[in-house]
């Protein structure tokens, strides 16, 4: 029994803490560098060898990527795309234990126009990433954000893609790939670079003023996030590419996963977070990283110095409640320092989700978004909570017959009645004036012209791409490609309806 005199001091003392091993979890003999997770303790050659593994393995399972194809790495310059960038440059090496079988190519986006840089910075990031690139040995193309100002509207249409092939094609195409002696060499006509064009002030401005016209940070980050694919797929089709890599890791798709569904993305979390994205038709985007967590990736770019520059985006130095973005991401990795298996859990749950819409590769042209190229999420019934949430909207903007308004309705209300569907008390001029439009015969306020552009463009968006308009000073500022194909679409839905009653439903063809 325990006594009272005796004297446990000593036994507690020297009483051992529970601590994780010290050998490494798979070869059992070495010491271990590095701690994934409790139990995952991995020694240097073993966490070498299972991060690149892990890498192979993603690309071999889904069979997307045939041999001799041409792939175009996005890299941003940031830890995750970089460290994608060393996997494709390992692979490909001589040494390599299982090679890989395509033709890469990296391009950089260089946002810094839009995120107010000086181009002195711009030159310096350029200077900087050039000599990362050089130094892999495959041909690099850099290309400002200012370009999306001019691109075509085939952008936002979509290239018809090649016809799925059967699982035998893979290993055919594998087959002949060896026989034929291997084409991942490059050739000296493919290693080129495609150097920084001169970016006339005017487009920076122009760049400026359509990120701008997004009044709330969450807006400009999709915004430009959008635009970015954009530039992303012309520059692939320009240059023969048929695939694009994107740098996305796994904890990075479980903060996107959150905030697509708190944008009302819900019906596109399976292209925006899956292995592959084929919405633009003949450009498909891969993930090979989203299996990795960001801990891993810092792990391994620090073993063995991988390289990455920091460039600063536009929630650099935001508080955590300064965006959805921000506060999401700020949300996941707080829980995920408390509880380990945070991400690996949302980034699992992803994996299992589906939609009841139509996918984004069987949807018709213009039953697709305008700006994400996503299939349409706003054909729904009346008994919807997209339907239910455009009522609401509606009843909240219109006041109650004899009911006086306070100050601060006034003061809420004003913005409300600039984009009421019936602006009659003031034009839209800065004086208040008539503008002479209805006088003249011009069907009413230049105002309400305005307001109905607005509306038009809504309708060929889905739920969140028309939240980010909703949030702009002025449609306007868009890109010339969207606007020109906006209109095109609205003549072709316009020219349908005029013709209606002469066209065949689907099931009177036999009639």
């Amino acid at each position: 029994m325990c006594q009272v005199d005796e004297d446990y001091h000593d036994q507690l003392e020297h009483a051992d803490a529970p601590s994780v091993s010290k050998k490494c979890a798979k070869c059992k003999e070495a010491t271990a560098a590095v701690v994934i997770r409790a139990g995952d303790t991995y020694c240097r050659d073993c966490f070498k060898e299972y991060f690149i593994h892990k890498f192979r393995a993603m690309l071999g399972k889904n069979r997307i990527i045939f041999p001799g194809e041409k792939v175009l790495l996005a890299v941003s310059g940031g830890p995750s795309s970089c460290s994608m960038l060393s996997q494709v440059q390992e692979g490909l090496s001589q040494n390599a234990h299982k090679k890989l079988r395509f033709l890469p190519g990296i391009v950089y986006i260089d946002e810094g126009g839009a995120v107010g840089q000086s181009v002195e910075e711009r030159r310096r990031t350029v200077a900087e990433l050039r000599a990362l690139f050089r130094a892999t040995g495959f041909p690099f193309h850099i290309v400002p954000l200012e370009q999306v100002l001019d691109l075509p509207g085939s952008v936002v249409t979509v290239a018809p893609s090649p016809s799925e092939q059967p699982a035998s094609a893979y290993k055919a195409a594998v087959d002949h790939f060896i026989q034929s002696d291997g084409g991942s060499r490059l050739t000296p006509q493919e290693e080129q670079e495609t150097s920084h064009p001169d970016v006339q002030e005017s487009h920076t401005q122009s760049l400026q003023q359509l990120i701008g016209s997004a009044k709330t940070l969450t807006a400009r980050e999709d915004l430009l996030s959008t635009l970015r694919h954009h530039v992303l797929v012309h520059t692939a089709r320009t240059e023969g590419y048929s695939k694009v890599m994107l740098g996305d890791n796994c904890t990075r798709l479980a903060v996107k996963l959150l905030t697509s569904i708190s944008l009302g993305r819900g019906a596109q979390l399976a292209q925006d977070t899956g292995f592959s994205d084929s919405r633009y038709g003949d450009i498909i985007l891969v993930r090979p990283m989203r299996d990795y967590s960001a801990k891993e990736i810092a792990y391994y770019n620090r073993m063995f110095t991988v390289s990455s520059v920091f460039i600063p985006g536009l929630d650099t130095m935001a508080t955590d409640k300064a965006s959805i973005q921000r506060l999401t991401e700020s949300f996941v990795t707080k829980l995920q320092a408390g509880f380990p298996s945070t991400v690996s859990t949302i980034y699992r749950t992803s994996e299992k989700l589906q939609t009841v819409c139509r996918s984004s590769s069987t949807a018709d042209l213009f039953d697709r978004c305008l700006l994400c190229m996503c299939a349409l999420d706003t054909a729904v019934e009346d008994a919807s909570a997209f339907k239910a949430t455009q009522i609401s909207e509606k009843l909240s903007q219109t006041k109650s017959p004899g009911a006086p308004r306070t100050k601060t309705q006034r003061q809420i209300q004003a913005p409300v009645e600039s984009e009421s569907t019936a602006p009659s008390r003031q034009c839209c001029s800065s004086g208040g004036e008539n503008c002479g439009r209805a006088a003249a015969g011009g069907g009413g306020c230049c105002s309400s012209a305005k307001l109905s552009e607005t509306t038009n463009l809504k309708s060929l968006m889905c739920y969140s791409c028309q939240l980010t308009i909703k949030d702009m000073t002025s449609v306007e500022r868009l890109p010339q490609y969207i606007l020109s194909e906006a209109q095109r679409r609205q003549r072709r839905s316009q020219m349908r309806e005029e013709i209606s009653e002469f066209l065949l439903d689907e099931g009177d063809g036999g009639d």
